[in-house]
């Protein structure tokens, strides 16, 4: 990866989703979930990191009442390939008892990471689950899971940007691109 600072400009790779798509997607998908929820309460959970600049972007787009936490977890495995084992690293802060829940995801990539978040945050007593997820990458699913709320569907790409890293680099690019090979895991 480049020091050079024209990266934040135009990308080293090529421009999947540039920063006007993604402001116009992020704020359809504020307007649904305003929509969706409106008997309230609202409570949308970020899922650290990837997810945070979506997270923000998101919660600016609804025009509700509404309280955030967040929540991170980490997989066993290699770094492109995880096992499906699946670590809690930061818990809630607050109770999901009786209300209306968003996780908030970057990516949904082979699901195994967000069919244990589902069952997790279905067992604290939310009113309803729903996510949220920027990206999906449809042909890498090993579980299926619901998207009900979704950015944008890509190809199997190592895509970055826009909160997605390259080795903890690269998540303030206004913009998702991505890289030639698909060797390195989204973070």
């Amino acid at each position: 990866m480049s020091d050079d600072p024209s990266v934040f400009r135009t990308g080293p790779g090529p421009v999947q989703i540039d920063a006007e798509r993604l402001a116009a997607r992020v704020a359809e998908l504020g307007r649904a979930i305003a929509r969706d929820h409106a008997d309230g309460p609202l409570h949308l959970i970020c899922v650290l990191n990837g997810a945070f600049l979506f997270m923000a972007d998101l919660v600016r787009a609804i025009d509700l009442p509404l309280t955030v936490d967040f929540i991170s977890v980490a997989s066993y495995g290699s770094r492109t390939e995880s096992s499906g084992e699946v670590r809690l690293v930061k818990d809630l802060d607050q109770s999901l008892k009786g209300k209306h829940v968003v996780l908030v995801e970057d990516i949904v990539d082979t699901g195994l990471t967000m069919r244990y978040l589902l069952g997790y945050l279905e067992g604290r007593g939310p009113r309803s689950v729903k996510v949220a997820a920027l990206l999906s990458k449809p042909s890498r699913r090993v579980v299926e899971v619901p998207v009900h709320y979704l950015g944008f569907e890509i190809d199997d790409a190592f895509v970055y940007g826009y909160g997605l890293d390259v080795d903890h680099h690269y998540r303030n690019l206004p913009f998702v691109t991505s890289m030639a090979s698909t060797a390195e895991p989204e973070g």
